[in-house]
């Protein structure tokens, strides 16, 4: 991986600094109670510098949408012969929590709450995981194109997302708070839910 520049670091800094400013200021105040001038406020930056990052303040609840679609279609892209499509999700999320715990992070658990209360939040989180779905099955499908028609692609693509927001709903209500126990948690749930999707010849990969 290429190291990042100077300009991107600070960037990647700034976008930080906005997430963790409005994190706190959602805790503190709620949705309602928390405008895009308090979080830049916060965040040390003009509302202006915020726009260029985040398009709404909802916008900020959904940090990482982008690279967990890059991961899923970086995993399609490296995959294995032997590899089935399955393999290549689950290996994806494995990557997406060993570079990032954003998925059960306190962001994540803000976001879940809100999605519940605030139309905004859960327009845009439909919208996003509708796109994430189109995307990732169009590249599984042109992958696996003698197993996978456009159908089938878009069924286990769903499976897959279906399955880790099912189990991050209940880990984040449930399973306290250290990320790593939460992320293994989360893979083991997933995986167990994928396995019907691993068969070949009638066994299980292992």
């Amino acid at each position: 991986m290429a190291e990042l520049t100077l300009r991107e670091r600070k960037r990647q800094r700034t976008r930080r600094a906005i997430v963790d400013a409005a994190v706190e200021l959602f805790e503190e105040r709620g949705y309602e109670g928390t405008t895009v001038a308090d979080i830049a406020e916060a965040a040390e930056i003009g509302t202006r510098t915020f726009f260029s990052y985040f398009a709404s303040k909802e916008e900020v609840l959904f940090p990482e949408s982008d690279s967990r679609v890059a991961a899923a279609i970086e995993a399609i892209a490296a995959r294995g012969p032997e590899d089935r499509p399955a393999d290549v999700l689950l290996r994806a999320l494995r990557n997406v929590n060993h570079d990032s715990d954003e998925m059960v992070s306190r962001v994540a658990a803000l976001r879940l709450r809100f999605f519940r209360s605030e139309p905004a939040v859960r327009g845009r989180g439909l919208q996003l995981q509708f796109d994430a779905q189109r995307e990732i099955a169009r590249h599984l499908c042109a992958a696996y194109a003698e197993e996978l028609d456009e159908t089938g692609a878009a069924a286990l693509v769903g499976a897959f997302i279906g399955a880790v927001t099912g189990a991050l709903q209940v880990l984040l209500e449930t399973a306290g708070d250290d990320p790593a126990v939460m992320s293994r948690r989360l893979e083991e749930a997933t995986d167990a839910a994928l396995r019907p999707w691993l068969r070949e010849q009638g066994r299980l990969h292992t």
